[in-house]
């Protein structure tokens, strides 16, 4: 093999690997004396048939397997040989006019990760924003799960049921005067105008007393679930039981304990956890861009294009993606139009910060375990039709790349909760509004193209989300061919958070087979 480099220029790199036509045609020989004893063939006995009619029957396919396989194993030694780092796949070629019996020629060209000093993590300050969860609040979310579990109390007989009141009845559905199956309950609690039965069930029952039996005339969607009823004329035979009102629902003791917990405390206890939590998120991203907005004040190297424009490219296509939804998609799609470029510095200031990130792990000794791994590609694999998980399983086990793009997020977030445990942290308390509004200035900084003033902040259909790495991964990966195999289709595209976009999407639960709505 002999290698000889094209261009060296920035963090470009190309080479030329011309791989003699008397080293393939040795391998292709050492081929055919392998698999001679197993080539059967009338006329011969097993493991007798001579080479050359081995080679008539199997050579064009071991040509093709070892011009493949010479092909992976020389760019591999290329890249150990040259020390390279590759930042994404890089790109190989086999001569246009190679042909059996000649040498065949290579060309690769690649990108390369910069040469990064390990950024200083001492001095780092950080303010963290916190907003206090008040009694106040407390009792505004007791309230709202008080108003989802509404109590009800009998009516006079004499009540006719209104909107909001709650029936108690028995029915018999039928197609034709025929019962049909899933139309019959007993002791069925329906409330009026929840819309929870089929259109025109409820409107029907507006007005019936205690004890009242009433048949009614509906006709199923079109699009109804079960395809027998869809679109079909039936009647209900509906006895009222009771009609009951809606009373009012105390938050107390009883109420604490008709939610499976021990006391009121504990359910108070419970809330102000999950208030908590719905701020810590924010709090998280707030901090995580001012640890961010530091480490690129501070650092300013090239990066390389590639990894820029792929990182653009995932930008602009969700962009345009959530941009088709909007109320006015031309004007949208205009709006992002006009901040091309600011999207774009965005993407740079992405990779850049994921090169910083990636340097500061592997110099701190930051790492994803083997464990860890394993969830991130069972959680990813369970996005996936049953029958193709595997399959993503061994395409991430086999595609070094793959998996350092699915490693990233999280290794990202280990190497920023390691510079949170850094930095001299203070805490300050403020509103919701207030933490809010800091992120959004974050946004707006984030949008500012380098060493230029920032525009003025306009409604954009899809906010800017925080820095995320691409190249976060902390072993550098191998560099292969281009994969054979493609990972298996994903059943939906998953849509990506603000706060966390490269993170594995949570699976959409399936639609549940519902029972038949009377």
């Amino acid at each position: 093999m002999q290698t000889k480099q094209t261009v060296n220029e920035g963090l470009k790199r190309a080479y030329s690997i011309t791989i003699p036509a008397a080293d393939l045609a040795a391998k292709i020989d050492a081929e055919i004396k392998k698999i001679a004893p197993q080539v059967r063939m009338p006329g011969f006995r097993p493991g007798k048939v001579p080479a050359n009619l081995v080679k008539k029957m199997h050579g064009e396919a071991l040509h093709a397997q070892v011009v493949n396989d010479t092909i992976r194993e020389s760019v591999d030694q290329l890249m150990k040989n040259e020390a390279l780092r590759p930042a994404m796949q890089p790109e190989i070629s086999l001569g246009e006019d190679y042909e059996q019996g000649k040498d065949a020629e290579i060309a690769v060209s690649l990108e390369v990760l910069p040469a990064i000093e390990a950024p200083s993590i001492e001095g780092l300050k950080l303010e963290k924003l916190v907003v206090p969860v008040t009694d106040a609040q407390i009792d505004e979310a007791l309230a709202g799960i008080a108003s989802q579990n509404k109590s009800y109390k009998d009516a006079a007989k004499t009540k006719k049921a209104a909107e909001g009141d709650q029936l108690i009845i028995d029915f018999v559905g039928k197609l034709d005067g025929v019962e049909f199956d899933g139309g019959k309950a007993e002791d069925a609690a329906l409330v009026l105008g929840s819309g929870t039965f089929i259109p025109g069930f409820e409107d029907q029952l507006v007005g019936v007393k205690t004890g009242q039996e009433k048949t009614i005339t509906v006709t199923f969607p079109e699009a109804y679930q079960a395809e027998h009823l869809a679109g079909k004329e039936a009647t209900f035979d509906i006895t009222v039981k009771a009609v009951k009102v809606e009373t009012e629902t105390k938050i107390d003791e009883d109420f604490a304990k008709s939610l499976g917990l021990d006391s009121l405390d504990k359910l108070k206890e419970i809330m102000k956890a999950q208030l908590e939590q719905q701020t810590a998120g924010l709090t998280r991203t707030q901090m995580k861009r001012a640890l961010l907005d530091q480490l690129a004040a501070g650092h300013s190297f090239e990066v390389p294009g590639t990894m820029v424009e792929a990182e653009f490219s995932q930008i602009w296509a969700q962009l345009q993606q959530e941009a088709a939804r909007d109320e006015d998609p031309a004007a949208a799609l205009k709006q992002i139009e006009d901040e091309k470029d600011e999207y774009k510095a965005i993407a740079e200031r992405r990779v850049r910060l994921g090169l910083l990130l990636s340097e500061i792990g592997q110099a701190n000794g930051v790492e994803v375990t083997g464990q860890e791994m394993s969830m991130l590609i069972q959680q990813a694999a369970s996005q996936y039709r049953p029958e193709d998980r595997q399959r993503f399983v061994e395409y991430i086990q086999s595609e070094p790349m793959a998996a350092a793009q699915l490693r990233a997020p999280l290794y990202e977030d280990k190497v920023v909760d390691f510079l949170f445990d850094k930095a001299d942290v203070t805490e300050r308390e403020v509103t919701v509004e207030e933490l809010q509004a800091a992120i959004e200035a974050d946004e707006t900084a984030e949008a500012a193209p380098a060493a230029k003033k920032a525009p003025a902040k306009k409604k954009a259909p899809a906010k800017k989300a925080e820095a995320k790495t691409e190249a976060a991964a902390e072993e550098k990966p191998a560099a292969k061919k281009a994969p054979a195999k493609k990972a298996p289709a994903k059943k939906a595209p998953a849509k990506k958070t603000e706060e966390a976009e490269a993170k594995p999407a949570a699976k959409k639960a399936p639609a549940k087979k519902a029972a038949a709505k009377k």
